[in-house]
């Protein structure tokens, strides 16, 4: 009697021995120390910060890349970002970063052609006759001023952005100047008038100047009609006849 009491007594202390130095499932599985990406554990939160990081930086130099792009056609971005946040009907020109871009080359070369033009013609054939070398320095820098001029006559009545509040009599436009950058103003109603010309890419003129507007891309009925108002009631009479 007195050995199975020992053994009883021996059995039941090496279980309780097991018992406090092996770890359950469960607190194995809680710990960091068995290894499991827990949040507990430093390295699986050090990993998810870096997978985290690296995905806003691959999406910021896709967003570079395509705004540093030449490209015919709104940018996502700038449509869907920045409409929403700003109150009216926003429209943008579908060619503005493009039209930008090429005016800022063309303002680049012409001042490189007037500033090192006469330079190079002058250093360059020694030999040939000074009012030649002037004649031909002079060429180069009315080439170039020219096609600067007529780009900047060509593109001005472009809207770029165009804001306008439901009710308002007047919107907001902004313009190009003639060193690409932004010019806003403020247009009534009441001052549109058909543009009366034949000159291309014209939509209405106000205030002695011409405005384009992009009709595909311009989704408001209603504000489409208040900047055309001849036009549409031309197609109207058309469609009843």
């Amino acid at each position: 009697m007195a050995r199975a009491v020992l053994l009883h007594l021996l059995r039941s202390q090496s279980r309780h021995h097991l018992s406090t130095k092996a770890p359950s499932a469960y607190q194995c599985f809680r710990s960091s120390t068995c290894g499991w990406p827990t949040s507990a554990n430093p390295s699986f939160k050090t990993s998810s910060q870096l997978a985290v990081s690296q995905r806003r930086w691959a999406s910021q130099a896709t967003t570079t890349e395509e705004d540093s792009k030449i490209s015919i056609g709104p940018r996502s971005g700038r449509q869907s970002g920045e409409g929403d946040k700003e109150a009216g009907i926003v429209y943008y020109g579908p060619i503005s970063n493009t039209i930008k871009k090429v005016k800022l080359l063309s303002l680049s070369t012409c001042c490189l052609s007037v500033s090192l033009g006469p330079v190079i013609t002058f250093m360059t054939s020694p030999d040939m006759n000074v009012i030649l070398k002037g004649a031909v320095a002079s060429s180069v820098i009315f080439i170039s001023a020219s096609t600067t001029a007529a780009l900047h006559w060509f593109v001005s009545p472009y809207i770029h952005k165009l804001r306008w509040q439901p009710g308002s009599d007047s919107f907001e436009v902004e313009m190009m100047s003639w060193l690409a950058t932004y010019i806003p103003k403020t247009i009534k109603f009441s001052d549109i008038r058909p543009p009366e010309t034949n000159r291309p890419f014209v939509t209405f003129k106000a205030n002695g100047n011409f405005y384009f507007v992009d009709t595909q891309h311009c989704h408001n009925k209603a504000l489409l009609a208040r900047l055309t108002p001849q036009k549409v009631a031309h197609e109207s009479a058309f469609k009843n006849l």
